[in-house]
């Protein structure tokens, strides 16, 4: 069973806007930290935003000012707004949520969707 569903993705043109969402399901809802992770084809995952139990965000340097993670007030949806999208923001968008580590600052991840394939045209 997914314990996280995303969707979303889909085909943009470039420096257009698209929100992805992340459901979680009953057995993610314990979880207080969450991810946006990106991967393509030939290539390892790589997290491109991050949110911790206190609400800080992190994101990876090509991405942060256009795109903004963030969770409904339920904290059972996780969002990834992207705006200005590029052809190398294309690519395979996992959601992921799992256990905030203090003293590695860190979230160990334990849940992961299916992914949503997002592709930006020229």
């Amino acid at each position: 069973p997914q314990q996280l569903t995303e969707s979303g993705g889909g085909s943009v043109q470039t420096g257009g806007s698209v929100r992805l969402s992340c459901v979680a399901s009953e057995s993610a809802s314990d979880s207080n930290c969450g991810a946006w992770f990106r991967q393509v084809a030939g290539k390892e995952r790589e997290v491109l935003a991050a949110i911790e139990p206190d609400g800080r965000t992190k994101y990876e340097k090509t991405v942060k000012g256009r795109f903004t993670i963030s969770e409904d007030d339920a904290k059972k949806t996780l969002f990834l707004q992207m705006k200005d999208l590029q052809p190398e923001d294309a690519g395979m968008y996992y959601c992921t949520t799992g256990n905030y580590l203090r003293s590695a600052s860190s979230c160990q991840y334990k849940n992961w969707g299916q992914g949503t394939q997002v592709t930006v045209s020229s």
